[in-house]
């Protein structure tokens, strides 16, 4: 059974990882045996120290995702320095709040650039490589509750995370026939800093902490055993998947 989930010799690419929930996908990938790449717009001198202390080769690649980037060329780094890239996560994201008679046209385009369209560029890079490598792979986006709700004052995030559930069935469809499965986690509500103002907000932490059956708020660690599964072997027939880590948020 082990060897379902073993990830030796494989190297994953991980997005937004300096921090949060994308450090900690990069640790239990690293974890499961793989080496890491991270990318993000700053240094991540802390997650590479946790992976080489895991025993795991670490690359960083500082790419700032709200920008124009040459993903092939991220894709060629990575290759160069690991040696090959078997896994993508999707992980890199950011949200502008605001009521949506005010949302500006530059926080819509600063959201869907990061959210959504530096995922569709990675991702079809990434699998690029795959294809012409000949060799199985893994892509796994990072979805949302507001996947499947609407929110309040976040209409770009919505957007782009309802976005990310298209984005993954319709790359599932064509990539499947290459062994590449492509799959999504959406997240609960988690204590990061992309939710510290709903946390800081009395009423609002209050009313999200109520509905939650678990009566939590996620960490970072809640999400480990799931993107070892869906990027280990033992998850070969598995694709097109959002797979909600929400305590039961969605339920209640």
């Amino acid at each position: 059974m082990s060897t379902l989930f073993d990830l030796s010799g494989k190297v994953a690419l991980v997005t937004g990882a300096r921090t949060g929930l994308g450090q900690g996908m990069a640790l239990a990938l690293a974890r499961a045996g793989a080496d890491i790449a991270a990318l993000g717009s700053t240094p991540m001198p802390e997650t590479g120290g946790l992976v080489h202390d895991l025993g795991r080769r670490f690359h960083a690649l500082e790419v700032d995702l709200s920008l124009a980037f040459d993903p092939a060329a991220v894709v060629e780094e990575v290759v160069a320095a690991l040696g090959g890239l078997d896994i993508l996560v999707n992980n890199a994201g950011i949200i502008r709040r605001a009521d949506l008679l005010d949302y500006s046209q530059d926080d819509w385009d600063s959201v869907i650039d990061v959210n959504l369209k530096a995922a569709f560029l990675l991702s079809q890079a990434v699998a690029r490589h795959m294809v012409e490598a000949k060799k199985p792979g893994r892509i796994i986006n990072v979805a949302s509750m507001l996947t499947f709700q609407g929110g309040v004052r976040v209409p770009a995030y919505t957007a782009s995370k309802h976005g990310i559930a298209g984005l993954t069935k319709a790359m599932a469809n064509e990539l499947a026939p290459h062994a590449i499965t492509v799959n999504a986690i959406a997240p609960g509500y988690m204590s990061t800093d992309n939710t510290q103002a709903l946390r800081d907000d009395v009423e609002r932490n209050a009313q999200i902490s109520a509905r939650i059956p678990m009566k939590r708020w996620g960490v970072p660690d809640d999400l480990d055993t799931t993107v070892v599964f869906l990027a280990a072997p033992g998850s070969n027939y598995v694709t097109g998947t959002i797979i909600p880590v929400d305590g039961g948020w969605l339920v209640r």
